[in-house]
């Protein structure tokens, strides 16, 4: 199995909702970074499971979307809370609608939202 990985930083706000969390229920400010890992079995006639230059253009345009935005006023987390857990399974699911390779077999969003804490999604493709 050939594993290829990206990995970016942005700032975005949130605050989290439907409990009490404390400080974590007023906006504030994470440092998310995110990676992007591809899997899959073989490589395109060029030796690529997938070329890094347009993971990375997919990647950058994404983090485009969420970098100093609060998160609770996006459409994509209405009604939800805007947990790391619900943010990775958003962020795996766009970049799989825009990541385009045959070689490909499964997509993991890791997400931290500091240097300890961090929730992963993972899509068969």
């Amino acid at each position: 199995m050939y594993t290829v990985a990206v990995k970016r930083d942005f700032v975005a706000q949130h605050f989290l909702i439907g409990g009490d969390w404390g400080a974590e229920n007023f906006k504030h400010s994470h440092h998310y970074a995110i990676e992007v890992q591809l899997d899959g079995e073989a490589l395109d006639e060029h030796g690529y499971l997938v070329d890094i230059v347009d993971i990375e253009k997919h990647l950058n345009d994404l983090v485009a979307r969420y970098r100093d935005q609060t998160l609770n006023d996006l459409a994509e987390f209405s009604g939800l809370n805007p947990s790391i857990e619900h943010f990775s399974r958003i962020l795996c699911q766009r970049l799989a609608n825009r990541i385009k390779a045959g070689t490909l077999t499964a997509i993991t969003v890791k997400l931290w939202e500091n240097e300890i804490a961090r929730a992963a999604y993972r899509m068969n493709l």
